[in-house]
């Protein structure tokens, strides 16, 4: 087990406002529209005066609604809004939400976006929300490879550890993040950068392989340490084999069971891969394990396969349950209908490779 590390803020807190005001600009807040943040009790309060001060500069009216309850990657699905009268309404009035915790998985999430109002995501700390700010060409590597994935009928992934897994697409639609929430109805995400899709119901069979060095990124933010081998058939894996590890994700996914039948924690959710060269697969061992450091970091590094289960109503489907596992995988390889897109974690595709700003 690497040790526990703490890090001092590096980033001058007064960048912060900067920071915020080139993101809105990416996000294309302008003069005269509404932004709303939605906050909770545990959202950085320099956040909040951050998004105020950018978007006034802008020109836009921005406000704050906190609700009474704290999202997080372990308490996926929450109804922040929509309980309270009003605030869906706000929400759907809304021209952009800025949502400073976990909004997915969530129904009002798809209200207000089927509404035409965009939502950026900000849950990462202030060192990583400039190193993963998206570089020039992100985001046409990241539409090129959601293109390119909904065009897909078959997917395979294999790996030296043993992963051997194959599933159909085009059942659920493509999600894609490139760090900012553009255009009517996007949810984005600063700091993420990968695709992804649910595949198609039951046809998600093989093995899959955690080896030491890939991360679990929900519920837990770790390396693995050991090997985890889970047998899957039909959309549901039906064996998870090995140590520590292994009890850690068995545990976590029965504890999220409804009733002794239920297997929706097992079912297998969105899979996909990363394209942000500014993501870091070592971010853990640099900074620590503090969830804050690695909530897209450790998901949208390039060349991961991300691996997870549980719910899929995010994307249309019916499973709402909160046994969600989230694993980016290291040294795969990933053919879409036959081609090569991905080998041993590197990408080949050159439609989807972009470089690095690197920050002194």
């Amino acid at each position: 087990m690497l040790p526990a590390i703490t890090r001092v803020q590096e980033l001058n807190p007064a960048k912060l406002g900067i920071l915020f005001k080139k993101e809105f600009e990416l996000c294309k807040v302008s003069q005269g529209e509404t932004v709303m943040l939605l906050t909770d009790l545990a959202t950085r309060r320099e956040y909040v005066e951050a998004a105020f001060a950018a978007a006034e500069d802008l020109g836009a009216d921005v406000y704050e609604m906190c609700v009474n309850s704290i999202p997080s990657w372990t308490k996926v699905g929450v109804p922040t809004v929509g309980q309270c009268k009003g605030t869906l309404e706000a929400a759907k009035a809304a021209d952009i939400i800025v949502a400073l915790h976990v909004p997915l998985f969530t129904s009002w999430l798809k209200e207000v976006r089927d509404s035409g109002t965009r939502v950026l995501m900000i849950i990462d700390s202030p060192d990583d929300l400039e190193q993963l700010m998206a570089p020039p060409g992100l985001k046409e590597a990241v539409l090129y490879a959601d293109a390119m994935l909904a065009n897909t009928k078959k997917i395979r992934v294999t790996s030296k550890a043993g992963t051997d897994l194959t599933y159909d697409c085009g059942e659920y639609p493509v999600m894609s993040q490139y760090g900012y929430a553009d255009a009517p109805g996007r949810f984005d995400h600063w700091g993420g950068g990968h695709v992804h899709t649910f595949p198609n119901e039951g046809s998600a069979n093989g093995t899959v392989v955690f080896q030491p060095g890939d991360i679990v990124i929900l519920p837990y933010c770790r390396y693995i340490q050991d090997e985890v081998r889970m047998t899957i058939s039909d959309g549901f894996i039906d064996r998870v084999e090995g140590g520590l590890d292994a009890k850690l994700m068995q545990d976590w996914l029965d504890d999220n069971r409804v009733d002794a039948e239920d297997r929706d924690p097992y079912a297998v959710s969105h899979l996909g891969w990363g394209l942000n060269p500014q993501a870091l697969w070592y971010g853990i061992a640099l900074n620590g394990d503090e969830p804050e450091r690695s909530r897209a970091a450790a998901r949208t590094f390039p060349g991961n396969f991300l691996f997870s289960t549980g719910p899929n109503n995010q994307g249309g489907g019916k499973r709402t349950t909160r046994g969600h596992y989230d694993v980016p995988m290291r040294d795969c390889t990933m053919e879409l209908d036959g081609e090569v897109i991905i080998e041993n974690g590197r990408i080949i595709d050159d439609n989807m490779i972009v470089e690095r700003i690197k920050y002194t």
